[in-house]
């Protein structure tokens, strides 16, 4: 065979090789839209991650305080006194603090009429720390009289009480204590974490909430 014939012969199997990939190349299937299930043990493994992270971030949320990570609050190690916070970083721990409590009472104090009894300018506020105190720890239920008007709702424990509760510490709960008391035109003293601590003991054996009745002679 001529030089000018095998090289014809190799143009012609080169393009009998191009030929069969070009027809290969489209007898492949047209990609499908659409997607496929999850198989039911990864769905199940995404669902026991959301699970056990809720739960996680639930015991570990240290509260949510906004003193958790304030780089100028250092607490106490190693025997040393934790810095003492100013009159104004108390206000502003329990207006931050104070965000629960809006959920009812509302931002401005007013409440909401015949429902959640209002904070500002309330003698329940401005008046006994010892029942204002024992309101928040441990709840109120039962109709009372604020400002001449009745309301008839239940109040959560926020206190380190049996029986469950918010779970606050005492010095959080005196720092939204002194808020109410000096905000939306209030004007009473401040309710320390001394306090509240001793209130916490002289009640310790209780853990269900106050009812008018039971507080009125701590007026």
């Amino acid at each position: 065979m001529s030089s000018d014939q095998n090289h014809h012969a190799s143009d012609a199997s080169d393009d009998s090789i191009q030929n069969v990939h070009d027809k290969l190349l489209t007898e492949k299937a047209e990609p499908k839209e659409g997607f496929k299930t999850m198989p039911l043990f990864l769905l199940g493994l995404v669902s026991t991650m959301i699970f056990v992270g809720s739960v996680y971030v639930v015991h570990y949320r240290g509260g949510f305080s906004p003193m958790v990570y304030d780089e100028r609050y250092q607490p106490k190690a190693g025997g040393a006194e934790a810095r003492v916070l100013t009159p104004e970083e108390i206000i502003a721990s329990g207006k931050k603090l104070y965000a629960t409590c809006a959920t009812c009472h509302q931002a401005n104090g007013q409440g909401v009429a015949g429902v959640y009894p209002p904070l500002a300018g309330a003698e329940w506020v401005t008046g006994s720390e010892e029942r204002l105190i024992r309101v928040l720890l441990h709840g109120l239920s039962g109709p009372i009289e604020v400002k001449g008007n009745t309301y008839n709702s239940l109040m959560p424990a926020f206190g380190k009480v049996t029986g469950g509760g918010y779970n606050w510490s005492e010095e959080r709960i005196s720092h939204v204590l002194t808020y109410i008391r000096q905000e939306w035109g209030n004007q009473a003293a401040p309710i320390t974490k001394e306090k509240v601590t001793e209130i916490l003991n002289a009640e310790k054996a209780r853990a269900t909430p106050w009812t008018q009745a039971e507080l009125d002679p701590f007026k």
